[in-house]
């Protein structure tokens, strides 16, 4: 029977790697941008306030809301945009709070709104929703041109009333899929024992505050010396907090770098671990294209230092992550700092992960089971020959989306 992590929570989604501050705290003078650049911009709305004929319709807020969200558009970036202060308590209540929704994590490719993946045990997996799914329409509405915190607010609503996503799926096929919203519940981690009871497995589903608390616990209730390898299950998991990846890769790492970064405020950084209290066993990662940011980050951590192989589909590619800055009128800028490398160096943003067995139709715990059962006594690492051959690849240096 599966065995559970005692302390279910709503699930909280914080963007993979998000992490918040109230400041922007830099070393150094930043060059200023020549603020008569934005004159033109003051002088339409002294004008609208002048001409417009129908001056009640003039809100100064909104206008300047107005300005900045389109400041951010230009950026081009999927992840950063400018959030009211109504957008941005949407989006908080998504990150601390029980709310209703369908549990899909999205993005936007190519300003495309695209699923990531269906979250386990959700109304949106059970009504067949895909990984790779783009939505055209919501309750008959366009989607183009929408941003990801205008997305959630509209795919999230009232707990037993119905949504209908337009999506494209990734044959060209074109459905109408009704979902009946509800509250969305996700226990993070999930451990049992397979193969008669020779293997430890533990899925995590997402990377919240307590996720490591919770490995361990799952690896406790493990008898380790009796084990024959681990099975490590990322399928369908978007990420969450980058500082939980980090924790969890050490738990299977014994000695090294875990994950490289490259951020405008930090420039290139390197996180290590330095011990790992948990034997050395045939460890098999389960990855889909589902797997993505967090997630990518253990996933990457575990390959490239050899300690475990990655079963089954090539991962999604969200290798960026964010702040939050908020401002004094309750607004909020959400923009993407830095860049993520696997310890190798290797590019994961826009690329993701091969696998080092590709797993189609097959149920990848059996091939899990299979390798490990192939690998029993042994103890990583082992020589599995080269690894697949990253797609594009960073000179290694030395030295955490809301979810509707």
């Amino acid at each position: 029977m599966l065995h559970r992590s005692k302390l279910a929570r709503v699930l909280a989604v914080a963007l993979p790697a998000l992490v918040l501050i109230l400041v922007i705290a830099a070393g150094g003078a930043q060059e200023q941008t020549n603020q008569s650049l934005f004159d033109p911009v003051y002088n339409i709305y002294r004008q609208i306030e002048s001409y417009f004929y129908k001056p009640d319709q003039i809100d100064a807020d909104e206008a300047l809301y107005g300005a900045m969200r389109g400041v951010v558009e230009s950026l081009d970036d999927p992840y950063s945009e400018f959030l009211d202060p109504e957008d941005r308590e949407r989006f908080e209540e998504s990150l601390e709070g029980e709310f209703s929704g369908v549990g899909i994590e999205i993005t936007l490719v190519d300003g495309v709104l695209t699923v990531i993946t269906p979250l386990v045990g959700t109304p949106a997996e059970a009504a067949g929703m895909l990984a790779g799914d783009v939505i055209l329409l919501i309750d008959g509405e366009s989607t183009e041109g929408i941003t990801l915190s205008e997305a959630a607010y509209r795919i999230r609503g009232e707990i037993g009333t119905t949504v209908v996503l337009t999506v494209r799926h990734e044959d060209g096929v074109t459905e109408d899929i009704a979902i009946v919203r509800d509250t969305i519940v996700i226990e993070p981690v999930e451990s049992e024992l397979k193969a008669e009871g020779t293997i430890g497995y533990i899925r995590i589903l997402r990377f919240e505050t307590d996720t490591s608390l919770e490995v361990d616990r799952a690896l406790s209730s493990f008898d380790l010396d009796s084990l024959t390898g681990l099975i490590l299950d990322l399928r369908s998991n978007a990420g969450g907090l980058m500082d939980q990846a980090i924790t969890v890769a050490g738990r299977f790492v014994d000695e090294g770098i875990v994950l490289r970064t490259d951020s405008r405020i930090q420039g290139k950084r390197n996180y290590y671990t330095r011990s790992n209290n948990v034997p050395n066993l045939p460890l098999a990662v389960l990855v889909n294209r589902g797997t993505a940011s967090a997630a990518e980050i253990l996933s990457g951590a575990i390959r490239d230092n050899e300690m475990g192989i990655l079963i089954g589909e090539k991962t999604f590619g969200k290798g960026v992550f964010q702040q939050v800055i908020g401002f004094t009128d309750g607004s909020a800028l959400k923009i993407t700092t830095g860049e993520y490398f696997t310890p190798n160096g290797t590019v994961v943003n826009n690329v993701g992960i091969m696998p080092d067995i590709e797993v189609g139709d097959d149920d990848p715990i059996d091939a899990a089971i299979a390798w490990i059962q192939e690998h029993a006594g042994m103890l990583m690492p082992i020589d599995l020959g080269p690894s697949p051959s990253p797609e594009t690849e960073t000179e290694p240096e030395t030295e955490p989306v809301p979810t509707p």
